[in-house]
């Protein structure tokens, strides 16, 4: 039971560390694009599901190259929580 504990650690981890890639990736989307850009001076939170659904985005060929990357980083999160929904249902199933 303690490699479980390990493992899951490591995916804790994992996702953490691609989930962090895909914020920054969304925030440097954001500085390039002019309806986005933070003009308050105030910090804020980051704009992505603006980013995700291509919202007021810069159409320019970088840009949309980042928001693809952005996209698959969540898609690969979400994919974590699958795999790891599926292995608390095969350790449930074990005990």
């Amino acid at each position: 039971m303690t490699g479980f504990y390990l493992l899951a650690g490591a995916w804790a981890l994992a996702m953490l560390a691609v989930f962090i890639l895909a914020i920054r990736l969304s925030y440097r989307i954001e500085a390039r694009s002019p309806d986005l850009t933070n003009r308050s001076g105030f910090a804020r939170k980051v704009m992505m599901f603006h980013t995700v659904t291509n919202r007021e985005v810069a159409r320019d060929a970088e840009t949309q190259g980042m928001r693809r990357r952005m996209n698959r980083l969540l898609l690969i999160v979400l994919a974590g929580f699958v795999v790891l929904w599926a292995g608390l249902s095969l350790v449930r199933s074990v005990e």
